[in-house]
């Protein structure tokens, strides 16, 4: 493994003293959790792609209530959804029988949910207001000003890439700090297009290409689990790891019940690939939402974020009914390594496996 001058850079660029990155992950991560990263030394962050801009400023505000320390405010930049109000029709009508076995009717009509980070002129303008000392990008990039204007306000940004061609345009567009997203990552692709072909790479094979091929410093994100795993990470160059599965079963996470236990039981051992909850790739826990999306008869689906409105709402009748099987169990591949563990006793842990693995 490098020594530690070889990742000080970035570590002194973010203001962090781990090389840790603890992923944003929207709708999972608290300030609680944030808040306890960051005080551990690591990179705390906020998922804030699904809040409109007075629940990120709250949600920003208690996590500074609990920190002096640098953390991530992580924003979706994915095109707006084109409406097809015909598919949305055929996609409620086939997951109809599943919501009456839960005695539940499916929606009238379906909502875009969350608005793009790259549309939202109230979150940008609160990300200007509140200055958090990183920003960070997923789906894509926002325009060129929006990006000079936080950089102007003196904030740290950092973009999801999965191929060599999206890091030039995030090197290109001023962009601090790549993200190296390999396939074994749970959650969402964070793919720019995704239309256009996936060339699915793990995070060894591009976190080593981005090292050899750009200037910025790298981030590898993608089934790491614990330190050996950082400790790879750091021998091909990367300056640092980002970790969410390994965050998802701490205490201060908002994931539900049936999600922790399916990430520390048996189904841990099985992730897939699917677009069937949200409308975009995403991995996650193999559950009857993600075999659903497997079936032969199953429609087109809605756009995203469209389609995650129908699977939120098959989730909340499931789930009320006690089967958690239909919810976004998102999970890398690592999961099976995951541990319920406090998240500054996380960050301490990762930091001593990571030291062990250090040759002596």
């Amino acid at each position: 493994m490098p020594s530690p001058s070889a990742h000080a850079s970035l570590l002194n660029l973010l203001g962090i003293r781990k090389p840790i990155v603890q992923a944003p992950m929207a709708g999972v991560s608290t300030p609680q959790m944030a808040a306890a990263v960051s005080n551990a030394g690591a990179l705390g962050s906020l998922g804030v792609g699904a809040m409109t801009a007075q629940q990120a400023r709250d949600a920003i505000r208690a996590t500074r209530e609990l920190t002096r320390a640098p953390f991530q405010v992580n924003v979706f930049c994915h095109a707006p959804a084109r409406r097809d109000e015909a598919a949305e029709r055929r996609w409620l009508q086939w997951l109809a029988p599943w919501f009456a076995r839960f005695g539940a009717d499916p929606p009238q009509g379906l909502r875009e949910i969350y608005t793009s980070f790259v549309a939202d002129g109230a979150m940008q303008e609160l990300l200007l207001d509140e200055r958090p000392a990183v920003v960070s990008f997923h789906f894509g990039l926002p325009p060129r000003a929006v990006i000079d204007a936080l950089r102007g306000a003196g904030i740290r940004l950092m973009a999801t890439v999965t191929d060599l061609r999206e890091a030039a345009l995030a090197e290109q567009a001023g962009i601090d700090v790549l993200v190296a997203q390999g396939i074994e990552a749970g959650g969402h692709r964070g793919v720019f297009d995704p239309d256009a072909p996936d060339e699915g790479l793990g995070v060894l094979a591009l976190t080593r290409m981005l090292v050899r091929r750009s200037s910025l410093p790298v981030v590898a994100a993608g089934g790491i689990m614990d330190g050996a795993g950082i400790a790879a990470a750091l021998a091909l160059g990367a300056q640092a790891a980002q970790l969410g599965t390994a965050f998802v079963a701490c205490p201060e996470s908002a994931a539900d019940s049936g999600y922790r236990a399916a990430l520390l039981g048996d189904a841990a051992r099985h992730t897939v690939l699917t677009t069937a909850i949200s409308g975009r790739p995403a991995r996650s826990l193999a559950n009857r939402m993600t075999r659903l999306g497997q079936a032969g008869d199953r429609p087109a689906l809605p756009d995203y974020p469209v389609a995650y409105d129908a699977a939120k709402a098959l989730h909340a009748a499931a789930k009320a009914q006690g089967e958690h099987g239909f919810g976004a169990q998102w999970a890398g591949q690592g999961a099976p390594l995951a541990r319920s563990l406090a998240a500054a006793d996380l960050v301490a842990r990762l930091d001593r496996e990571l030291r062990q693995a250090a040759p002596s």
